[in-house]
């Protein structure tokens, strides 16, 4: 992957966040600058991880040196921040109202049956186990990308964008909408490292309406990252084991 396809994600989401912008009464540009810099800087950061932090040693082949990276920068900002602005980003114990606890888990559940189903069918099938992959897909992309995203970017977002909807008591706002299609675009889009763009339209509807919304709803609506990162990492144990069936 080339270095610059977090530019070109930012590039393929700038006309939500245009009309973000318009619908916003009045739109704080600090906090939005401070969302591209953020964001792109954890991208590179992963990008280059297994230069910065060498672990060859190891002979790992997913990119720990990356999400390690990823996680520090993240825990880094949680520091430096006040409890409170760690209460909105979602790095507490707390919990929203069970009302809202309940609506959240009930349409990630709902979606990810969905998902299973739908990756059962059209999964390639009879892999084989892979300690390594198992114990990176439960800890390391949940962790760093729900913090990353769903935990620092929507704060940012939240700021630049102040939310102006409200569902079951829970706050919601374009910055959810930005994100949710942001993780999609993330996926589906690439330039590779000839500056090759590869754009899969299906991977980017497919997990921006599925993957990604049900897990923005699970965070949003429980009020912390600890049941988002658990959904995430499920989600990808679960694609891990069909893979091998």
């Amino acid at each position: 992957m080339s270095p610059l396809s977090p530019f070109l994600w930012i590039l393929l989401i700038s006309p939500f966040v245009v009309i973000a912008h318009f619908k916003t009464e009045k739109t704080n540009f600090k906090y939005l600058a401070l969302f591209v810099v953020y964001f792109i800087s954890d991208m590179l950061l992963q990008h280059y991880g297994k230069e910065l932090l060498p672990l060859d040693f190891l002979g790992l082949k997913f990119n720990w040196s990356g999400k390690i990276l990823s996680l520090v920068l993240s825990l880094i900002i949680l520091f430096l921040v006040s409890k409170e602005e760690r209460t909105q980003i979602g790095f507490t114990a707390q919990t929203n109202p069970k009302s809202a606890l309940k609506f959240g888990l009930l349409v990630f559940i709902g979606f990810t049956l969905f998902d299973i189903v739908f990756k059962m069918i059209l999964f390639p099938k009879g892999g084989a186990f892979d300690l390594e992959t198992f114990i990176f897909q439960a800890s390391m992309p949940g962790l760093t990308e729900e913090i990353a995203l769903r935990g620092i970017s929507l704060w940012l977002l939240n700021k630049a964008f102040a939310p102006k909807w409200n569902y079951r008591g829970v706050e919601l706002g374009w910055s959810f909408v930005i994100i949710t299609i942001l993780f999609g675009v993330s996926h589906g889009a690439i330039l590779d490292q000839d500056f090759h763009l590869k754009f899969d339209i299906i991977t980017i509807v497919y997990l921006t309406l599925i993957s990604s919304f049900s897990l923005g709803v699970l965070r949003v609506f429980s009020g912390n990252l600890i049941f988002s990162i658990l959904g995430h990492n499920t989600i990808n144990l679960i694609n891990a084991v069909i893979r091998i069936l």
